[in-house]
């Protein structure tokens, strides 16, 4: 038990750093990690996206807490929009949890395939949205949080790939929508942990010390190193070439995805 901890330090380690660093919820790193991870530990296939999508989701409660009061710490948190918004993520996420839990690892894992294509090519083409408008009234709001909620639920992030944007496109200065992303991940995280610890209460196959589909020794490694270098990736985030560390990423990323995809075959 002592060395699958240590793997799961390991990984949440490079997730809480990433965090951090670049606002995109450590999750695109930690899903596909616990994957191989599970894989070593030869635990059923046929659940492996669904636990890996709920730890993730449950890791992401502690990481989110340690980036975003960080970020609060310097400013970079807008608390209005994060006031407005979290109802909306509530509902978005628990509801698109309950609906990965029906669907088969073969269909979440090529989502997630998808989804990991797309968010190289925005990070290579590095395309920013023009702040062409402002934030939108409650209704607006509220399905923009569904949103957000849905597709991380889906794929077991923070939400950054998409609240970023979205942010950005609302002219919020660009370190101020990480922060502010980064509070975000936490209702996520939440929401997200309690539709998978609930859909997969009955799931067969589950590992010893599964609680749902959150497998507690996973969380446990996550949590440890995962809340230490969140704060690490802040810090590094004010003084680093970002958009140049995205560019690297984005191509860990495609490699990553790509070998997923063949995986699928």
């Amino acid at each position: 038990m002592y060395s699958v901890l240590m793997m799961y330090a390991a990984v949440g380690a490079v997730a809480g750093l990433l965090a951090g660093l670049l606002g995109i919820g450590g999750g695109l790193v930690i899903v596909p990690m616990l994957i191989f991870c599970f894989s070593l530990q030869q635990i059923s296939p046929e659940i492996t996206m669904h636990l890996a999508l709920g730890t993730s989701m449950a890791s992401i409660i502690f990481t989110a807490v340690s980036s975003f009061w960080a970020h609060h710490k310097r400013g970079a948190v807008h608390w209005q929009l994060v006031r407005r918004i979290v109802l909306g993520i509530f509902v978005g996420t628990f509801l698109g949890s309950c609906l990965a839990a029906r669907m088969s690892t073969g269909f979440l894992k090529g989502f997630f395939v998808v989804f990991l294509y797309y968010v190289a090519s925005q990070m290579l083409l590095n395309k920013k949205p023009k702040p062409s408008r402002q934030l939108p009234g409650p209704l607006g709001i509220f399905a923009v949080g569904n949103v957000i909620g849905a597709f991380s639920s889906l794929v077991g992030i923070g939400g950054g790939t998409l609240s970023v944007p979205f942010m950005t496109w609302c002219n919020i200065p660009v370190h101020k929508a990480i922060g502010t992303s980064a509070a975000i991940g936490f209702p996520i995280a939440i929401a997200g942990t309690l539709g998978y610890v609930f859909n997969g209460w009955q799931a067969a196959h589950l590992p010893e010390f599964s609680f749902g589909y959150v497998y507690l020794p996973a969380l446990a490694g996550l949590i440890v190193t995962s809340v230490l270098t969140a704060p690490l990736g802040v810090r590094l985030a004010h003084s680093l070439p970002v958009d140049r560390l995205k560019r690297v990423f984005a191509v860990l990323l495609i490699v990553v995805a790509t070998r997923m995809l063949v995986s699928l075959f």
